[in-house]
Parts: structure tokens; C-alpha cells; sequence
């Protein structure tokens, strides 16, 4: 019966039927493989700065051309408020002496986070605004994280722990981070033994250590978040230029002069320089918003001359050293809780590197810098970044002034308030003060926005909008309220996380069957 079933007749008929059917099923063209990528966002070109130089020129010529609102200002605070007015409708204009992120927003310390710090301080101090200031940037940190996923993620951060007391002492303050934080946590913060802290950090101090508490907080790139703010403004219509200083203003009498401004002694003009050309034209407004961050008080002088006003802003240094990338593991940060001066030290993978700060200095004599001139990192607070970097890490790490790749330093813009004594003999240090913002309506309509963080930037330009919207008469202006919650940055549109693997089986798979890809 078998001979019969295996025959050479039989298997001949199989072999050529099995032939026949593969043939047929095959018979039809190459199709190339069907991609499941999401299709590309539509191409978009932003105005050259030329023609946004025109623009900002054609406000004087007709009052149809006049800006709604005028932003001083190319940082986080003022691109997000362009943003945040473009996006209702209003015709924005900024203008930023020199160029897009090139002060205190390209100098952070590149973290998306509720401050567990400000917490700490919220706890033992009973300071309800640290509290505020926790609860707000958890939930901006939510959304900060969804809106431009290709500039920013999720990084776990380690506390290490060198008293067996303080084991449930930050284990509970990273639970109730996490608490605050309700449906918008990342993930929940966990224990870890001193033999697991020391296998996810390889190079952290051995010497003394009980384990280590591990909480999420984001990352982002801040000088390219800051560019993607602007160029996402630039696509809702706004006219944004760099190079551009705003030089003086113009004040107007108001028993001479009309103006479309709500009161007549509103400001409506200001002189702006193009610092390329020397070039200087008048530009009209409804609104002038002061985002300069900590040269605020020179614009508040500028709009309200007043030798008698106290300063607004303190200015404190911030300083951050690039280090090697050994000195942290790639997919975890470590913070020091607590330094000799009572300040915290972080200790972050970032773009291939290591990155470790910051420090807290007060400057004495805030002054405005000359444009295209920068603070720069001293010496001695670089040295003591390291050494507090050293007394993190194990002694084999060799931590070195040598190991130093760059250095720079950011001037924070901290909101003076009443407990600050402002001028007086024992000022409030600067790491006590309280890192939330403050909206300040001058008496000529300008609308000052200082303090806050990077990770609160969209709701400090929400409630500097609404304040515009509110105090200029401008309800007929927007067509809507604020919609920034949702609105994603450009070159978010088909993002995901796993894009890139995808990209590289497409070429792969077009490689493998001749197509030619182009670059």
C-alpha cells in the first residue's frame, strides 16, 4: 500500500502540481511592500525673516496691520505666549534681541518635574504656595510630555540613601509625589536594595549606602523645544523675528494723541532695531508683553519710568558642567537631596553625555547683559559642582577638573516677594524662594510675566493671554479659548516611539527588492 502511496508516479504528480499552483499564485507584478507608517505631515516652509521684517514694518503703516499683542521676549515664556495667542487667533507679534533660546532657557537643567524639592519644602515649611507649585507642574508635566514626544521623556531618578532612618522618610515623599501627581503619574516610585542601586548605577558611592528610592520625572531638550515653540507659533500666523531689539518705547499724551488702545494712556508704539542692520522702525500694538525673563525689570523701567519701584526679579545664577558619559548610566539620573549649603545636585544622562548641577547664586547687582553676551560659568562654581559630584560617586571614578567638557550658566528670573526684604540687610537666599510666576499689569497696559519654571511655561502663557484678552478688550479678537492643552508641536504629527525601527525594516525591505532609497 505504501510503495503504491510513494510511488515515482505519484510524488512526480505532487512535485508538479505544488510547481504549478506557486507559479500561478506568484504570476502577477512585484508588489512592493505596503507600509504601515503614518503618512507625512503636509510640507511647510516658514516666512523668510525678511518678509517677517515687513510685517512687523506694515503695523505702522494702517491700523488693519496693527498686532494684537507685541511679545518681548524669544525664550520659553514668550515663544509660549505666541503661541498660546496665535493658536485663539490674534495677530501676534516677538521680537527677541538676540537669538531663539540663546538665555536662561537653553541653560536648565533639561528636567520636565513637580520639583520633589519644592514638596520637601511645601511638607516641613507648611508653604502652600511650594504646594501650589508642586501640584501645577505635575500636571504640566503631563501634558509637557505629550506635546512634543520626539523632544522629551520619561527619566527615572535615584535618591540613595545613607541612614537606615531615611529609608521610609523618602520612600513616603516619592509616594505622595506620586499621589499628587493622581492619573497623570508616570510611574510609580519603587525601593531598591543597596546591591540593586548599585547594579543600575555602577557608579555611585558604595561607601555607607542602605538601597535607594527610584521616582520618574521628563527630560527634554530645551533649546530645541524652545525652537519648535516658535516655528509651531510661526505656522498659526505669528510674525516672529530674532535680532530684533525693542530700544525704546513711545509714550502718548493722552489729551493730544488717539489710540486704539482700551485707555489712551496705553502704550500703542515701540521702536524696534534690527541689530543686523541697524536698521530702526516703529511697530504698533494693542498689547505689549514683557517675557524677558530676568532683564524684566529694564523693560518695566522702560514702560513706567519709576526710580522708586523695587525690582520685580532676583537674579540667581544657575551653573551646569557636561561631564563623560560613565560617569551615569544612560537610562538613569541621580540626584543628591541634599549638598553641604543645603541645595540639590542632579546627576543626568543627556545627549550621549552626562550633565551635573546646579548651583544657587545670588547675583548682587542684576544688570541686563549687552546683547549677544552670555554670564559665564566661574571657576569656583564649577568646582563646586564637582565636588559634589565627587562625594556622589565611588572613589575609583576618578571625578577630575579635567573630565569637564563645557560649562555654562543660566540667570533665573525669581519673583521677589514680601519675605525676599528686597535691598534689605539679610535677604532671603535664593534656593528659598518660592519658583512660581507672577502677572504684573503695568499702569501704561504692559503686561510683565516673570518667575516659573520651564515645565510650567504653557500655563504661565494661558494666564498671561487671558490676562491680554481681559484687560485690552480683545474678547472679539479670539475665536476660541485656549487650546495649547492639546495642541501638539511641530514634527510631533505621526510621531511614536517605535518610529525608527519601522523606518529601518522600510529601507531594509526596499534595499532587499532593488528600490532605490533616497536619502
Amino acid at each position: 500500500m505504501l510503495r503504491k502511496v510513494f510511488s515515482r508516479r505519484t510524488l512526480a504528480i505532487a512535485t508538479g502540481g505544488t510547481a504549478l499552483a506557486y507559479c500561478c499564485i506568484n504570476s502577477g507584478p512585484v508588489q512592493a511592500p505596503q507600509s504601515t507608517l503614518p503618512p507625512p505631515p503636509p510640507s511647510w516652509t516658514p516666512p523668510s525673516r525678511a518678509e517677517m521684517l515687513a510685517s512687523l514694518r506694515a503695523s505702522a503703516e494702517s491700523p488693519d496691520n496693527e498686532f494684537d499683542l507685541l511679545v518681548v521676549g524669544g525664550g520659553a515664556t514668550g515663544a509660549g505666549v505666541a503661541l498660546d495667542a496665535a493658536s485663539r487667533g490674534l495677530k501676534v507679534a516677538l521680537v527677541e534681541r538676540n537669538d531663539f533660546s540663546s538665555g536662561t532657557s537653553s541653560k536648565s537643567t533639561k528636567l520636565v518635574h513637580g520639583g520633589v524639592r519644592y514638596l520637601q519644602k511645601a511638607v516641613f515649611e507648611l508653604d502652600y504656595d511650594q504646594y501650589k507649585l508642586v501640584r501645577e507642574a505635575l500636571h504640566e508635566r503631563h501634558i509637557f510630555l505629550q506635546t512634543a514626544p520626539y523632544l522629551s521623556h520619561m527619566l527615572p531618578i535615584m535618591l540613595p540613601i545613607y541612614k537606615h532612618w531615611q529609608v521610609p522618610y523618602y520612600w513616603a515623599g516619592c509616594k505622595l509625589y506620586d499621589f499628587l501627581a493622581g492619573k497623570q503619574n508616570i510611574q510609580s516610585s519603587y525601593l531598591l536594595s543597596k546591591s540593586r542601586a548599585l547594579h543600575s548605577f555602577p557608579t555611585l558611592n558604595p561607601n555607607g549606602l542602605v538601597g535607594a528610592v527610584v521616582y520618574y520625572d521628563g527630560q527634554h531638550n530645551d533649546s530645541r523645544m524652545n525652537i519648535a515653540l516658535v516655528l509651531t507659533a510661526i505656522a498659526h500666523g505669528a510674525t516672529i523675528t530674532n535680532y530684533t531689539a525693542l530700544t525704546s518705547l513711545v509714550h502718548p499724551d493722552p489729551t493730544t494723541t488717539t489710540t486704539t488702545s482700551t485707555t489712551p494712556h496705553h502704550l500703542s508704539t515701540a521702536l524696534i532695531t534690527d541689530t543686523l542692520t541697524s536698521q530702526t522702525f516703529p511697530v504698533r500694538f494693542k498689547c505689549l508683553i514683557n517675557a524677558t525673563g530676568p532683564h524684566a525689570d529694564t523693560l518695566l523701567q522702560l514702560a513706567d519710568p519709576d526710580p522708586e519701584r523695587a525690582p520685580m526679579v532676583r537674579q540667581s545664577r544657575g551653573v551646569h558642567i557636561a561631564l563623560p558619559p560613565y560617569y551615569a548610566p544612560r537610562r538613569m539620573g541621580l540626584i543628591d537631596p541634599k549638598t553641604e549649603d543645603g541645595r540639590v545636585v542632579f546627576l543626568l544622562p543627556w545627549e550621549g553625555g552626562t550633565i551635573a548641577g546646579t548651583t544657587d547664586t545670588p547675583v548682587d547687582a542684576p544688570a541686563p547683559a549687552p546683547a549677544g553676551e552670555e554670564p559665564m560659568a566661574q571657576e569656583e562654581e564649577i568646582r563646586w559642582v564637582l565636588d559634589e559630584v565627587k562625594r556622589c560617586l565611588a572613589p575609583d571614578v576618578g571625578v577630575s577638573r579635567a573630565d569637564v567638557l563645557s560649562a555654562w550658566c543660566g540667570l533665573r528670573p525669581l519673583v521677589v516677594g514680601p519675605s525676599a526684604s528686597p535691598g534689605g540687610d539679610t535677604p532671603t537666599p535664593t534656593q528659598s524662594l518660592v519658583r512660581s510666576h507672577v502677572i504684573h499689569v503695568s499702569p501704561s497696559g504692559m503686561i510683565t510675566i516673570v518667575g516659573g519654571k520651564w515645565t510650567t511655561y504653557r500655563e504661565m502663557a494661558r494666564e498671561t493671554v487671558d490676562t491680554a484678552v481681559r484687560v485690552h478688550g480683545l474678547e472679539t479678537r479670539v475665536r476660541s479659548g485656549c487650546v495649547t492643552e492639546t495642541l501638539q508641536l511641530i514634527g510631533s504629527a505621526g510621531w511614536e516611539t517605535g518610529l525608527y525601527l519601522r523606518l529601518a525594516e522600510r529601507v531594509r525591505a526596499c534595499v532587499r527588492r532593488g528600490v532605490r532609497v533616497r536619502s
